[in-house]
């Protein structure tokens, strides 16, 4: 089966639509989304929308638990508790219930584990260095994980346990065969990139030969943050999207 593998969209339409026309392009026969369609952007209703309709799974995020008040917003920065509470007031209780609907963080399909942010905590942590990606090799049930949360593509792979784990960034272009050995993969972000690339990120997966390919879509950015500023988020949280961090 080939797969689309998205995350963090973060309510920015301009990226999604794009990324979703990409995907269809390819003529993908599913797409998996791994959590945070909410928070920071202007358009959570509308991304909701999308993703609740086109998204064969679609996890919940810890932007997406935030706005629906079920986990605190304490250790958030200033921006991002900002953008949480307005998007409770943007969604409105019809788009709450559908926010509410989205999976758990961590989930399985096709056999790959699917998690927003990692195996051993899929709300929380930040998989961006090979000691945490080893401790996850060593707790994922699945061969093959996929992640979110960190917004970076890249990847981590093992071939036995007694070799030395490797870790890459994944531009785009990226070509993977993960038929051997044990992987963790981040498509990167839809909507918030932060791997230098201003880019939209999604992945390509083959399940049977499990190749993975990394894509980046060129979006209207300043169409994206233009929707932030008028909406009263943060002015940063639109200047970030030119810079890809």
């Amino acid at each position: 089966m080939n797969v689309a593998v998205i995350s963090d969209i973060h309510a920015n339409l301009p990226a999604l639509s794009e990324v979703l026309a990409a995907i269809d392009e390819a003529g993908v026969e599913e797409i998996w989304c791994l959590g945070d369609a909410v928070g920071y952007g202007a358009d959570p209703g509308a991304c909701l929308d999308l993703l609740v309709e086109r998204c064969d799974v679609c996890l919940a995020g810890n932007h997406d638990l935030a706005a629906l008040g079920e986990i605190e917003i304490s250790s958030f920065s200033p921006s991002a508790a900002t953008a949480a509470r307005w998007t409770r007031t943007a969604l409105g209780d019809e788009g709450l219930a559908q926010l509410a609907s989205l999976g758990d963080p961590a989930t399985e399909r096709e056999g790959i584990g699917l998690y927003h942010a990692s195996p051993r905590d899929p709300i929380w942590e930040y998989v961006v260095d090979s000691e945490q990606a080893e401790d996850c090799l060593s707790v994922q049930e699945q061969r093959v994980a996929l992640v979110g949360h960190s917004h970076i593509a890249l990847y981590f792979t093992r071939v036995d346990e007694l070799a030395r784990m490797t870790s890459v960034l994944a531009p785009d272009g990226t070509d993977l065969r993960m038929n051997v050995g044990q992987w963790l993969a981040n498509p990167g972000s839809v909507g918030q990139p932060r791997d230098g690339d201003p880019r939209a990120a999604w992945m390509e997966l083959e399940t049977e030969s499990m190749r993975a390919r990394f894509h980046r879509v060129e979006y209207p950015v300043e169409t994206a943050a233009e929707a932030i500023r008028e909406a009263g988020l943060p002015g940063h949280l639109a200047d970030r999207l030119f810079q890809g961090h």
